[in-house]
């Protein structure tokens, strides 16, 4: 029997809801079914999480919508505060038009989501990998998100769970074309993570086992 995932989806523009919608749909395990529940401003978005329909499993929220001064909830991270307290098991994923350096710090120190997208960087594979990785129970950070963390802290460098992967099996020998059979993406996708973490390590034009020997010394794998 299918396992049902209870979404809740909080985004003031009905389109981008829909779109979630039905890329979540085409989710390729198909022993997981979804259920959703939509809100569309910071009032609904509250009322939903205070008189819910069902429990939610998972919750994607936009961070800028219309306020709801009475309950003093005036964006997704109000309704992800209280998302935490009400359903603390729920995964939380929070989308922001905002790349600025001081929000996208400001939601990871005040919320900790496991998910924090830039919408700019979203697409259908970007999204179908972050429901993976939140549903494992895994951080995901959009490639905007993790460029700010990467440019904040130079000696450390943040992967996302993808890129980990990708590093692993390079470890092992695999060749890159051959890692789509390991993992759900493209063998162009792993071309571009792998040479975008090659300049990111400052070793552009090292072969891939080159790549995987200092993504080791760096601690950057699994």
């Amino acid at each position: 029997m299918p396992q049902n995932i209870n979404v809740l989806i909080v985004d003031d523009h009905p389109f981008i809801i829909q779109g979630y919608k039905n890329v979540i749909k085409l989710f390729p395990d198909k022993n997981i079914e979804f259920t959703f529940y939509e809100a569309i401003d910071c009032k609904t978005g509250y009322e939903a999480v205070i008189n819910p329909a069902a429990k939610y499993d998972l919750a994607f929220l936009d961070v800028s919508m219309p306020t709801y001064e009475e309950k003093n909830i005036n964006t997704g991270e109000d309704i992800a505060k209280l998302l935490i307290s009400e359903m603390p098991e729920c995964k939380i994923a929070l989308l922001t038009m905002h790349s600025e350096s001081l929000k996208v710090q400001s939601i990871i120190d005040e919320i900790n989501p496991l998910g924090l997208v830039i919408k700019n960087d979203l697409g259908f594979e970007s999204m179908i990998l972050a429901l993976q990785t939140i549903l494992r129970g895994e951080k995901y950070y959009s490639d905007s998100v993790i460029k700010f963390l990467n440019n904040q802290q130079k000696e450390k460098v943040y992967v996302d769970v993808i890129d980990k992967q990708i590093l692993h099996y390079l470890n092992k020998g695999v060749k890159y074309d051959d890692i789509p059979l390991y993992i759900t993406i493209s063998s162009s996708s792993v071309k571009t993570r792998k040479e975008n973490m090659k300049e990111l390590l400052g070793i552009k034009g090292c072969n891939d086992s080159e790549l995987a020997a200092v993504a080791k010394d760096r601690g950057m794998l699994l």
